[in-house]
């Protein structure tokens, strides 16, 4: 048995769900997402929650998945995703430019990542807080900003999670005494 697939999802308030053939529609006070249910499992809204379905044992991933994905959408439509980046290091820098964000990492010149749809960017001295409805995303625009400049591994200068520990390695100096 699929033990996350089992279990329920509880609707929160304000929250609207639409399940139309194989896609859930879900709408919420920060936006709305669609999930297409892939073959074989199927979802039903009972008492203001989401129960998730499967045909036969073969769909366990998949039940888990699907509703580990309905459950993303249900949270985020209420209470956005957000992750934070630190960027950290002498002169690095991040800034908004408009809807755009223009980073000075120890490049010869800026480096801009253009706004995405559904994704708000918030500066706040050098932390970047990305926030969106949509979980995926979030996390794959962190991530790809992340890989802009990734942390030293001797000064833990660059672009990292808020709260991620880099573990510093020796230079020279401490190798040789």
């Amino acid at each position: 048995m699929s033990k996350i697939g089992d279990q329920p999802i509880k609707i929160e308030e304000g929250t609207t769900i639409i399940i139309e053939g194989k896609n859930v529609l879900v709408k919420g006070s920060k936006g709305e997402m669609s999930i297409t249910l892939p073959d074989g499992i199927n979802a039903v809204c009972e008492d203001s929650q989401i129960v998730v379905t499967r045909r036969t044992d073969r769909f366990k991933a998949l039940h888990g998945l699907t509703r580990s994905l309905i459950y993303n959408a249900v949270k985020g439509t209420n209470t956005q995703w957000e992750k934070k980046l630190q960027v950290t290091g002498t002169g690095y820098k991040v800034k908004m430019d408009g809807q755009n964000i223009v980073f000075e990492v120890g490049f010869s010149h800026p480096v801009k990542v253009e706004k995405v749809e559904g994704i708000t960017f918030a500066v706040n001295n050098n932390i970047l807080t990305i926030s969106g409805v949509n979980k995926q995303h979030v996390g794959e625009i962190a991530n790809r900003i992340k890989t802009i400049r990734k942390p030293d591994p001797y000064k833990g200068k660059g672009i990292r999670y808020e709260g991620e520990f880099i573990k510093l390695k020796p230079g020279k100096k401490a190798k040789t005494a």
